[in-house]
Formats: structure tokens, sequence, C-alpha cells
């Protein structure tokens, strides 16, 4: 078989490649998972507004696109596989716009969904009622027209910023738009004025909106209360022409009460009431007056008015007219003995009466005639006039009075002939007369002295009494009397008639008596004060017991006068023992003077003069008389003695013998009574050395404060402490309080030793002395021969080593001393160490060990223990021994092992020489 052409082969490799190629694509674009897009995919747009959908697609080669939508569009923008496309005024609820391509053979779909929103721009609250009864139901109704969606709305009924009703429409369907809300409100008096409101609020928070709120415009509530029942209307029912009366219409209840309206009118006349509020209820009130033309009946109507109601009252009134009645006198000021006619008229309907006889019928007047006399004069005249209107009988009356003129008369009634007038008090001198016209009274001494002044008020005086002639004259005539004035005035005591100091003299004969003056003449009595109704009177033999005070007393019709009258009776000196003692006593530093009180009036001068002795020629300070007297120096010290005492004054003279001496109070010092004592343990009990100067020589005793101090033989500690040293006279105690105190000898209350058993060399240790003692002891101390390095506190009560060596070990002696004796005590350390370390110091170093031994103690003894005290501190550094206040060989052989006393002062001598004991034994 031939083979294929090389053109054939290259057409049928071009068609193998391009069905390859082909199966490739087709599986390609049957496996890839090719989709629409539409953005967004939702959408909420404000009603009205515009939005751009982007129509997308991840096909390759889509074949065709587009955007099905009922919305308007703008513009549109488009690429190999997109479309963009602007929407615009887009106002219905709810849209859901498709986004297609066409890619191999199928149609690629992707829907939207745009939805819409309104704003809350129209917030309608319904209007309210004008006017709102309290107590009834009212409807508030909010309506938002458009606003939506009506599930994203919340409606809120508010009374000012109170929440009445909130309500949400969620749930609603999305296409449904506005919202109505009601509710339904019981009307209260606080609501009035009350501002009711509607708010809403679009919540699109939840689609990535903010929050939308609008408020309706605020509408006002009027309440109002009325009650029922009709006003309550005052009024007069009959009213006279031209007459002034008060109406008035009163309402309770009302509220607002502010807000009523009132409305008063008598017939077709409307009055202006002025009103009056408190709290619920009102008061109007008005003055009316009728006129001529009103005359009749006539209807008083009072209306009130609140929130479109109103209640009303009727009164019926009857206008009327009624002149006054007219009374006249033919001849109002008649002659006596004229003839005089009186007249009583009034209107045509009036019935008159007059002086109680009425006219014969009504509108005719009434008369009577009468003969004038004395008796007629001011005689007065009443006129009736009575006329019925509308079933009541009214009555008006009028009066007139009559004057008869006649001659002076002076009754003793009005101008008696005697006048009695007490002194002081303003009277009315009156000296009246009859007659008309008035008479003119002149009332004057007959020669030609005083006048009295008749009619006016004045002061009654002595001068006025006498006789006097009064004269009564008029147009008509004259009179004439004579009258006397008495006038009465109560007692007076003066100082001429009774004066109010009187002096007698013991012994002599006078007697007591007062003169008053007084009208009519007074009675006068005296007496003692204090002895009621024993009445002094004649002569009196004067004793001291008349001295006192008396009460004169004088008494008439007009009163009573009393004074006190002070009698003093005087007599010559006279001394008395318990006023002025014959033996005195002058105590030292008491500031009390000699008091001698002498009796006698006038009071008597005393003088006291020293009559041998010291006291001769001494005057003697005496105490003043009494507590306004001044008082004379007090004398430091007194000459005792005796005095002569003088009294005088101008009555006579009389003497006294007085002795004086002297004493004085206790006194301790620190001379007599040292505060601080000091006493020796063991001596012998004593007491405390205290005495005081005084005269009389006092008494000291001496006790301890706070505990008791116990019977002793012997001094003790516990007798330290405060004692109370009391010194005791007749004239006084002196205290002072001593401090005792106890010395005693020293003991060495305890010696150890720290670390206690011993220590091992180069080791430290510690020594403690503590000793018992007063004054405080001196602490010294003694070491074994060769004890170097050692250090002692600031006291000396510590004895410490550092790095202890051999030498070290043996024996130390604490001794305490002070100025009543020493005491000591021993302890031993021991230094212990490693029997190598022993063998080897003992073979190689034992000839110098015994030689330093020897030469360091014959050092020690004839150096530092000659002196009997060593300073430790500076032979701390040194190779010297160590002798501590005690140099010598230590306690007698009867101390033992605790230590031993010596007393203070005793010669400390080597017993034998010093011992010194190292011990070295195996740790």
């Amino acid at each position: 078989m031939p083979a294929p052409s090389p053109g054939l082969h290259r057409a049928l490799l071009g068609l193998w490649a391009a069905l390859g190629l082909g199966l490739l694509g087709f599986s390609a674009i049957a496996q890839e998972p090719f989709w629409a897009d539409l953005q967004p995919r939702v959408a909420l747009v404000e009603r009205g507004g515009s939005l751009w959908l982007n129509c997308s697609t991840n096909c390759p080669r889509p074949e065709r696109g587009g955007l099905e939508t009922s919305l308007r569009r703008n513009g549109t923008q488009r690429g190999l596989r997109w479309l963009a496309r602007q929407l615009v005024d887009i106002r219905e609820p709810e849209t859901q716009p498709v986004c297609f391509f066409r890619c191999a053979r199928r149609t690629l779909q992707a829907r939207g969904l745009i939805r819409t929103f309104q704003r809350p721009d129209r917030v309608e609250l319904v209007p309210l009622p004008a006017w709102q009864p309290v107590g009834e139901n009212f409807t508030l109704s909010c309506r938002v027209p458009g606003a939506g969606p009506r599930g994203s709305l919340t409606l809120t009924l508010l009374r000012g910023a109170q929440e009445l009703i909130r309500r949400s429409f969620f749930g609603e369907p999305p296409r449904a738009r506005g919202a109505v809300l009601t509710a339904t409100v019981l009307a209260r008096r606080e609501d009035h004025g009350a501002n009711f409101s509607c708010r809403a609020e679009l919540d699109l928070r939840p689609h990535g909106l903010g929050l939308f709120e609008n408020s309706s415009a605020p509408r006002e509530l009027r309440t109002f209360a009325l009650p029922p029942d009709s006003p309550r209307l005052a009024a007069p029912r009959l009213l006279e022409v031209g007459s002034e009366r008060p109406v008035s219409c009163a309402m309770d209840g009302l509220f607002p009460a502010s807000e009523a309206g009132v409305y008063l009118a008598l017939g077709d006349q409307r009055l202006s009431p002025d009103i009056t509020l408190e709290g619920d209820a009102f008061m109007a009130t008005a003055t009316t007056t009728a006129s001529t033309e009103q005359e009749g009946a006539r209807q008083l109507v009072c209306n009130v008015t609140l929130g479109g109601e109103s209640r009303e009252s009727r009164e019926n009134v009857t206008v009327y007219s009624f002149p006054e009645p007219l009374l006249t006198l033919s001849e109002p000021n008649a002659p006596e003995g004229k003839t005089v006619t009186v007249t009583c008229t009034a209107g045509p309907r009036a019935l008159v009466t007059l002086d109680g006889i009425p006219a014969a019928v009504p509108g005719q007047p009434a008369q009577l005639q009468l003969n004038a006399t004395e008796n007629d004069d001011r005689r007065g005249f009443f006129c009736d006039a009575a006329l019925e209107v509308d079933g009541e009988t009214l009555s008006k009356n009028e009066s007139a009075e009559l004057r008869v003129l006649y001659a002076p008369r002076l009754d003793d009634s009005d101008c008696p002939r005697s006048w009695t007038w007490p002194e002081g008090p303003e009277q009315t001198l009156r000296c009246e007369a009859r007659g008309n016209p008035e008479p003119s009274v002149h009332c004057a001494r007959p020669d030609g002295g005083a006048v009295l002044a008749l009619g006016l008020l004045g002061p009654v005086t002595r001068a006025l009494a006498g006789t006097y002639r009064c004269t009564a004259t008029n147009a008509q005539g004259e009179a004439v009397k004579d009258v006397t004035l008495t006038v009465e005035y109560a007692p007076a005591l003066d100082s001429v008639g009774c004066p109010e100091r009187i002096t007698w003299l013991e012994g002599t004969e006078a007697s007591l008596s007062c003169v008053a003056h007084g009208v009519p003449p007074p009675n006068v009595s005296c007496m003692r004060s204090g002895e009621a109704g024993v009445i002094i009177e004649g002569l009196l033999r004067v004793a001291r017991e008349h001295a006192g005070t008396y009460r004169c007393e004088a008494t008439n019709a007009r009163g009573s006068a009393a004074k006190n009258v002070a009698v003093t009776v005087e007599y010559g000196p006279s001394f008395e023992e318990l006023s002025c003692p014959s033996n005195w006593t002058w105590v030292e530093g008491s500031g009390r003077l000699f008091s001698c009180e002498v009796d006698g009036k006038p009071e008597p001068s005393v003088e006291c003069i020293g009559s041998g002795g010291t006291s001769e020629g001494v005057l003697l300070p005496l105490a003043p008389p009494g507590p306004s007297a001044r008082t004379p120096r007090i004398p430091s010290e007194l000459a005792p003695g005796t005095y002569i005492c003088n009294a005088t004054n101008r009555h006579g003279s009389m003497v006294k013998t007085v002795s004086v001496s002297a004493e004085s109070p206790p006194e301790m010092d620190e001379s007599t009574c040292p505060s601080h004592q000091t006493w020796l343990e063991g001596a012998e009990a004593a007491a405390l050395a205290c005495s005081a100067r005084g005269r009389p020589s006092p008494q000291v005793r001496c006790s301890r404060e706070g505990a008791p101090r116990p019977q002793r033989l012997r001094v003790s500690r516990e007798d330290a402490g405060s004692y109370r040293c009391l010194a005791t006279n007749p004239h006084g105690t002196d205290a002072r309080i001593v401090t005792v105190g106890v010395e005693y000898r020293p003991v060495v209350a305890e010696l150890a030793a720290s670390p206690p058993g011993g220590v091992r060399p180069g080791g430290n240790f510690t020594l403690t002395c503590r000793a018992e003692a007063w004054p405080p002891a001196q602490i010294s101390w003694r070491a074994p021969p060769g004890a170097l390095n050692i250090g002692l506190s600031s006291n000396n009560s510590t004895l410490s080593v550092a790095g202890a060596m051999g030498s070290h070990g043996g024996e130390y002696e604490c001794a305490a001393t002070n100025a009543h004796g020493r005491h000591t005590r021993r302890i031993t350390v021991r230094v212990a160490g490693p029997w190598l370390w022993v063998a080897v110091g003992g073979a190689a170093g034992g000839a110098a060990l015994l030689a330093a031994g020897a030469g360091l103690a014959f050092y020690v003894q004839s150096t530092a223990c000659k002196k009997g005290e060593y300073n430790v501190q500076e032979a701390e550094s040194s190779g010297e021994a160590v002798c501590l206040n005690g140099a010598g060989g230590g306690a007698s052989a009867g101390t033992g092992a605790e230590g031993g006393t010596e007393a203070a002062g005793t010669a400390e001598a080597p017993a034998g020489g010093e011992v010194f004991a190292i011990q070295l034994t195996s740790a």
C-alpha cells in the first residue's frame, strides 16, 4: 500500500490537533462552574433616590448579557464580562432586578432585591378638642403617612416628656408603608395646659443606615370641670329707685376657675362685677342702682360659662319709688305762749302718721297745734310714712325739734349753793342755767377778786376756796345766785411740824409729837415700828430702849399721810468683856488685830497705849470698828505687856486694862528638818531628825507615805521612801516631806560564765558580774597570771576574752566595793585542748614555759600587785599579768569557793603568795 503523501499527513495532523483542542475546550467549558452575579444583591434606597447595579459573570466569552428591571435607567457602562447600570427615581416599595448572561448555550441569572424607605417627614397628631371635661376619655391619634417600611417604625404618644403609649410595627410586610397609632386617655385636672405630641422613629440601623426621628407639633389640652348645679345668686328682693345695693353670684367646684366667664345683669342693664377667686370657687360682686325707667318687676341674671358649657341663675327684683316724708313747723323758734302748727306729708301712695296719729287716707297730710311753754322747748315731733310694695310694707320717718324762747333760771340741781371738791384732780366747774336762748353764766367773788372758769377742765387748788356770785343772762332776762366753794385736801406731814430725826439723851424727859396740815383737820398718832396698837403719848423718861423708828400717821376724809421718825438715844461709853477682852493673845503671821468695840452713842473713839515693860508707850493697833473703816497696817511683831484702853465721846469717857501675850504657829525648814536623810542598813533603828519652831513648842510626828513603816530594831532597805512630818500647836500646822535613803554594803549577787562548762583554745568566753549595793559598787577583777587580751565593759561588770589560750584558764575573782565594805566571788575557767598539742607544747617549750611563768609571776607581784590595781585595758596588748583591785593572795582562808567580804579600809596583804593554776585536759 502506498504511503500517504506528506501534505495529507500534515492535514490529518492538523485535524487531529483541532479536534483535540476542541475537545479540550469543550471539556473545560463543561467542567467550569460559570455564574452570574449582581451587586448589590440586596439594597435599601431612600424613596426617589438612585442606585448603581453591577451585573457580572465569570464566563470567559459570554454571548450576550443584560439587566431586566422596571425602574428608570440613567446610564449604562459595559465590559466583556460585566454591565453597570444606574437606576434613578426609585419609588416602588420593592423590585427584583435580574442580571443574565448567555454562556455555552446556557443562561446564567442572578436576582437582586431593591427596597425603598421613606423618612417620617410628616408626623401628624389629630387636633384635640377645644375643651375636654375632666373625668371623660378623649382620643389621641397619630398619623405618619408614607413612612416605611412599616416594620421598622415605632410610634410613641407623649404627655409632655412622659410616654403614654409606645408601639413598634415590627413584623409588618416589607411593602407596607405609613402607620397610625390611636389611644384613649382619661382627662385629668393636671392635664390642663399639658402638651401632647407624637414621636416617630424609623430604625434602619440593622440595615446599615441610621435612626430617623421626627415629632409632631405639640397640641395643648385644656380640661375643665363645671358642676351641674346653678350658681348661687344673692340679691335684694326689693330695690328702691336711686339707691345702691350689692348683688353677688358665687359657684364652687369650677376648674380652672380663672377661665370661667361671668355675665351679671339686672334686666337690660349689664353689671360690671369684681371677680374674686379662691381655689375652685369664685365670687362675683357688683353694685346695682335702679332708675325710674326700671320701676316694676325685673330679673337679675347670673350666667357662668366654662369649656363651652354654661350654668345660669335668675332672681326676681322689684324696683320701686318711695320719697322721704316731709315734717314742717309753722314757727320752729316760738316765744313762750305762742301757738305752733305741725304738718306731716309724704308721696301719693304713702300713709303718714304724726306722733302716732295717722292721716285719714293714704296721700293725705297729718297735722296738730299746741301753745308753746317752757316744757315744750326741745320737744321732738316724728312723722312716719308707710308704703306697701309687693306684699311687704316699707316705712320711712322724719323728725323735727321745737325751740321755745324763755328767761334764765338757776336751779340748785344745775348750780348748787355749796360746792366741796378734793384738791388735785382736774374738775369741770359747772354752774348751768336753763333758758332759751342759752344763758351765759358768770361767777366771781363779790369783792371783785377771783373769777371761776366755768365749763373748763382744770386742777382744783386751795386758792379757789371761797364764796362767789353767779349771774345768768340771755335776751329774755337775768338770774342771780350766791355759791360757796370748799377745797378739801389730804393731810401733810412736813419737816417743821414732824421732823424725820429726833435725838434724846438717856435719863432726860421727852415727848414725841407731830403736827399735820389738811382739810378737814387730820388726826395724828405715832407708834413704834413692830409694836402695832401701842401709841406713844405724853412725857417719857428716856432710856436706851426708846431708840428706834416710829411711824406717825395723819388721817382725814381725803386720805392719810405717814412718816417714819427715827429716834436716837445717846449715852456715854462703856466696855464689855466680850467685845473688848481683858486678855488677848497675838499670833504671829495671823494678820489679826486686837478688837476692842465700845458701846456708846455717838460711837466713842478708842486708843490703847502700853503702860510698862517692853510695851511702854507703844500704841496697840486696833481692828477697825466696821467694814468701811480703813484697816491699819498689820504689824510683823508685837510687844507683849499691859495696855490701857481709853474710850471717849461727847457724853463722857472710860478706861480698861488689857494684858497682851504673843505666840506663833509651827514652822519647819531645811535646818530643823532636812528634806533628804540617809540611814545605814543594819544600824539601830531611830526616828527622823525633825523639829519645829513655834510658841507653844510644836509636837512633830512623822509617818511614811503609802504603806506604813513596820516596827523594826534595825534599819532595813524597805525603810527607804517618802515620809510626811507634821508639826502641830494650837495655832496651826506645818508639814514637810522627807525622803529617806537606805545605804547597804555590796554583795556580788551573780557571777556567771558564757559559755558555761569550759572553752576550747581559740574560743571566746565572757564573765558577767552583778552586784547589789547602795551607793552603787565599783567592780574590779583578778585574773589568772599570764592571761592576756582581756576586755572589760564600761562599768567593769563584764569581762570578755577573744581567742582563749591556756593562760586564760584558772580562777577569776570579781570584787564589789562601796563606802560600806567589799565583797568578792570567784569562778574557775577551764581551757581544754588536744593531747597532741599538749604533748608538743610540753616537749618543745616546757623549759621556756616554766621560765616565763616564774618570771611573769615575779613581775606581777613586784609591779602591778604592789599598786593594788592594774588597768586591764592598758595590759590587753602586753605580756603582763593582770591583777585588778586585789593585790595580794586573794581571799582569806575562811572564804569559800563562792567568795567572801572584806570591810572597807581593811589592808590587803599576800597570804603566802599567789597561786596560779592552769589545767590542760583533753577535749
